[in-house]
């Protein structure tokens, strides 16, 4: 059975964090998740109704626009994160 644990390139041992950094993480990538599936189930919704292309197309850009602009917050979190990961690995 395959173990699920993620690796680090360098080496064969498993990433270690620290134990303050580690939840953090996991919530940051969990929230990017949630926040993806639910713009997915939005743009599902959009592209099963019976509308008018152009208005169609226009309601999927302001989808996308809001998607970026939900997600970008916690992108800028993540690469502070990544740096202070990077930095701790050190």
């Amino acid at each position: 059975m395959a173990d699920n644990k993620p690796y680090s390139a360098r080496s064969a041992q498993p990433r270690m964090y620290s134990s303050d950094l580690q939840p953090l993480l996991q919530s940051l990538l969990a929230t990017l998740a949630d926040i993806d599936f639910e713009h997915e189930r939005e743009r599902d919704n959009v592209n099963c109704r019976a509308m008018d292309m152009n208005l169609k197309i226009r309601l999927l850009e302001k989808l996308k626009q809001h998607h970026h602009q939900r997600r970008e917050p916690y992108l800028q979190q993540l690469a502070i994160l990544q740096e202070r990961i990077r930095q701790f690995s050190q």
